[in-house]
């Protein structure tokens, strides 16, 4: 049955497999005088370059007249490509920073985003606040945003008395597009304004009209010439690590690691990456998270570059909200990798691959281990933002090994409704006793979106021998239903731009136990201006552990807004029914937590944000409290400039009793030239007497190390 059924979906796919339609496609105008980059729009090749100023705003509301005009302008020689903006707007209102790339993203900003294989499944975005800062990443195939990969580019931006103007060089070397004398590639021109909870794009985006990169403008370029890319990234990290031991701080590591890692670029659209002995630290730690009572292993994201480019390419379709296969491939997995190399790139113009190995270094119970991963993703794009892909991924130790093989695949129906599937098929054989354990996941999802009704539903269903070492999984044997459907509502109001209400639900069966569990959250949601979202929900919902069924209905609230230019506020409460997670003897409790931030930026150059998260639990049956658990976290940055900033991060564990302090001086002058310095260090209340440590009131450093790390950034 099922395997009949994957056959049906990828037969149905197919006969999508060559359609195609016309468009309207813009020649973009050519320069052969090159601007400068300062925020300054007085060369006279940006009037004969392609001018768009008809945008439409598609947030709060969908094609209305922005509250701000905006004039955009677009031209390019053989090697750049040059994007410009007039941001019309009152200079005292402009809210601005002079922040680390990326971080900018809560400011006023303009930017593009760029289809260069006008396949309409993935997009360079490239985005610019009024000081120049940049943001960039990539856009996904649901027109979600991911600022996880950092490209060599140069801009430009000044405050003027008419509002703001911002200018940007993208090299083509920093891009991977179509060979040809031609190219046609898609463009979306987007602007936020804070202060209006306001996105105005060119062309204008509708939810009704398919996806976003289908929408986006058809352009063509012409004599764009690719220069063979080379890279040589090498580097040099130095650590040390003392901690206490008896009382007295002791040195446990002074560590001396070189590395290289380098980049070829084979054709415009294929790159080699290679590495040897890289340095895949994080600079910064992971923020604390509640770590107790825990139903399954705590999910952090991927923060090392080597792996975070290409990534948006690991997502899969056919998933729900919060359904239990969270990735298929999360290369935090990967721990200390003794080399890595990749290739990823498009075989054709609708044919893109992605290929992935690495040797780990590793410890467990005292032994060196040194597991292969090998991951391998295909992708065959369709009409519009269709596709059909499949995944190979594979952890290998020895005489053990762990095998995903699988498909997964997307076809829109019309402009308003898509169907999406997965089918994963893991083969594991453990070192005991040599047998293969087989397992599968599958899924299936329905979607549709117009001005008014979002619906997303789904199935899923994951047998209990499934498992998956290159991924995240929460959890195995179950049959899964997610239902969400939301209504819109934009009242003509000044004050609230729109209401959503909504139904989120999923619903269970746990194959093991054979019993069934839901949980149902109903909510109303406000959009306000000031980036400002109020929200209220009751939840009516069981959950099946151990075969037991425990209560975990309530309700919750939050509210975020950026009240003023310099202060913002976030705040989530809930209370519900919750589960003590023992395995032996599992009981019914209830608690709440609730989440509070606060971001304060005094002036464009400094910044400080206070964030508190704080949970307990209570023992239905005696009301006793089990457990209350607290996290306060500041960090403050001082930006000097595009370049260099300082910032100091303290985070204290009321738990634990555990407080860490961090510090860092940053250098960055391209993405990949770099100089870090840090020094952290985690004092814990206790105090050494005799011969054991017993509980303080006052804080002993326990560790402490230094951190010091520089690369240079090698461009041919």
């Amino acid at each position: 049955m099922k395997k009949g059924l994957i056959s049906f979906i990828i037969i149905f796919v197919f006969i999508f497999f060559n359609e195609l339609y016309s468009e309207t496609i813009i020649k973009i105008p050519r320069t052969d005088t090159p601007p400068v980059i300062d925020g300054k729009l007085d060369e006279s090749l940006w009037s004969k370059a392609l001018i768009i100023d008809d945008f439409k705003t598609f947030r709060p509301d969908y094609g209305k007249k922005p509250n701000k005009k905006t004039i955009a302008y677009i031209t390019y020689d053989s090697e750049n490509i040059y994007f410009a903006i007039r941001a019309f707007d009152d200079p005292k209102k402009i809210k601005t920073s002079i922040k680390k790339r990326d971080n900018m993203l809560n400011d006023d900003w303009a930017g593009f985003v760029l289809d260069t294989f006008n396949d309409k499944q993935s997009a360079y975005a490239f985005l610019i606040n009024p000081s120049g800062i940049q943001g960039d990443g990539m856009i996904g195939i649901n027109g979600d945003f991911k600022e996880t990969q950092d490209f060599v580019w140069y801009s430009a931006g000044r405050i003027d008395d008419k509002g703001y103007i911002i200018e940007c060089r993208i090299p083509l070397k920093s891009l991977r597009f179509p060979s040809g004398k031609k190219n046609i590639m898609r463009i979306a021109i987007i602007r936020n304004i804070t202060r209006f909870s306001e996105n105005d794009s060119y062309p204008p985006l509708y939810p009704d009209k398919g996806s976003i990169l289908s929408q986006a403008m058809p352009v063509e370029f012409e004599g764009l010439k690719y220069k063979r890319v080379f890279e040589i990234l090498p580097s040099f990290v130095y650590s040390k690590k003392d901690e206490i031991n008896e009382g007295i701080m002791e040195n446990r590591e002074n560590r001396k690691d070189f590395g290289i890692t380098a980049k070829l670029g084979i054709s415009s659209d294929i790159t080699l990456d290679a590495s040897y002995n890289p340095d895949f630290s994080q600079v910064e730690a992971d923020a604390g998270q509640v770590d107790i009572n825990l139903r399954y292993d705590i999910f952090y994201p991927e923060k090392r570059p080597f792996f975070q480019e290409g990534s948006e390419f690991y997502k899969f379709a056919g998933n729900t909200e919060s359904a239990p296969l969270w990735a298929v491939v999360h290369t935090r997995k990967i721990i200390n990798p003794v080399y890595g190399i990749k290739l990823s790139g498009k075989m054709s113009r609708r044919d893109t691959v992605l290929g992935l190995f690495a040797k780990d270094d590793i410890s467990e119970d005292g032994e060196t281990l040194n597991p292969y991963y090998s991951i391998l993703r295909y992708r065959h794009s369709l009409k519009n933002d269709s596709y059909i892909g499949g995944f190979w991924t594979g952890k290998t130790r020895g005489d053990y090994y762990n095998r995903i093989i699988g498909s997964d695949g997307r076809l829109r129906l019309n402009d308003l409704s898509v169907v999406e599937y997965h089918y994963f098929g893991s083969f594991t054989r453990n070192t005991e006793d040599n047998d293969v354990e087989k397992g599968h996941a599958l899924g299936l999802k329905y979607s549709f979106n117009n001005r008014n009704i979002i619906i997303d539903t789904g199935l899923q269903d994951i047998s209990k021998d499934f498992k998956i070492d290159t991924g995240f999984i929460t959890r195995t044997g179950i049959t899964r239903l997610g239902v969400f459907a939301m209504y819109q509502v934009y009242p003509k109001s000044t004050i609230i731009d729109k209401v959503d209400t909504f139904y989120w639900s999923f619903h269970i069966y746990d194959k093991e136990y054979k019993t069934f569990e839901t949980f149902n959250l109903f909510a109303v949601r406000f959009h306000l201006p000031l980036q400002t979202q109020f929200r209220i929900s009751g939840i009516s919902g069981n959950e099946v552990f151990k075969g037991e069924k425990f209560n975990v209905s309530g309700f919750s609230t939050s509210i975020n807004s950026q009240l003023t230019k310099e202060f913002s506020l976030g705040f989530s409460f809930k209370k519900s029914g919750k589960i003590y997670y023992d395995p032996d003897s599992p009981y019914q409790g209830y608690g709440k937590g609730f989440y509070l931030s606060l971001w304060y930026q005094p002036f464009d150059k400094l910044d400080t944000y206070f964030g508190l998260i704080y949970v307990d639990f209570y023992k239905k049956e005696t009301k006793e409290k089990i457990y209350d658990y607290s996290i306060l976290r500041n960090r403050t940055t001082l930006q000097i400039n595009k370049y260099l900033f300082f910032r100091g991060i303290f985070e204290y564990n009321t738990y634990r009793k555990k407080l860490n302090i961090d510090a860092l001086a940053s250098f960055t002058y391209i993405p990949g030239t770099v100089i870090y310095l840090g020094y952290g260090s985690v004092y814990r209340k206790l105090k050494w007497e005799k011969d054991d440590y017993m509980e303080s009131n006052q804080f002993l450093q326990i560790r402490k190390g230094l951190f010091f790390k520089v690369s240079y950034l090698c461009r041919f």
